[in-house]
């Protein structure tokens, strides 16, 4: 009787701590990602692409809007899983001063296209058209794993730096009210 009693009172800190330790599990797996990335404040590198369709992109021309970079790539099974929720996140916040541009990985124009085609995403996207490790732009960035995503203030500034769009989502819901 005394070791049922003992155990339904400890059951739930068990839990708890349980809990707490998968939590900061959680944390600790995308740090290791993120601990790279470039740090808050400082000045993001600019860069001129081209989109798919030969547009130049130049990052210059977005000071004055909070502006979110999106590291990605087609044949990266994570970044197709988080495809929608980018371009939800597009949807929800490109009328209220937030620029959206994509930067894929891809180093076949038909599969970039076709991933931006079936995805409905409609922000502008550009590549180097190189493998991932081979461009400036990953260098620049320290991008070491997608999909990344950076948030970047009015004046070009990192403001956020992530692996996960649910938190860019918060970072958004925190600075634009």
């Amino acid at each position: 009787m005394k070791m049922n009693f003992l155990f339904k009172a400890a059951m739930p800190i068990v839990l708890s701590l349980f809990c707490l330790s998968a939590m900061g599990q959680e944390a600790n797996d995308e740090s290791q990602y993120t601990a790279d990335l470039l740090k808050v404040g400082t000045v993001a590198p600019n860069f001129v692409l081209k989109t798919s369709k030969e547009k130049v992109v130049n990052l210059k021309s977005y000071k004055g809007k909070y502006v979110v970079l999106d590291f990605w790539a087609s044949w990266c099974p994570d970044c197709r899983a988080d495809a929608p929720n980018m371009v939800k996140a597009y949807n929800q916040y490109k009328d209220k001063g937030v620029a959206f541009i994509g930067i894929s990985f891809d180093t076949d124009k038909t599969a970039w296209g076709n991933a931006i085609n079936k995805y409905g995403i409609e922000y502008p996207q550009v590549s180097e058209l190189k493998k991932w490790k081979e461009t400036s732009i990953s260098a620049a960035y320290h991008i070491k794993w997608i999909p990344s995503m950076y948030l970047l203030d009015r004046k070009g500034k990192v403001v956020f730096a992530t692996v996960n769009s649910a938190r860019l989502v918060e970072k958004l819901e925190e600075i634009i009210k």
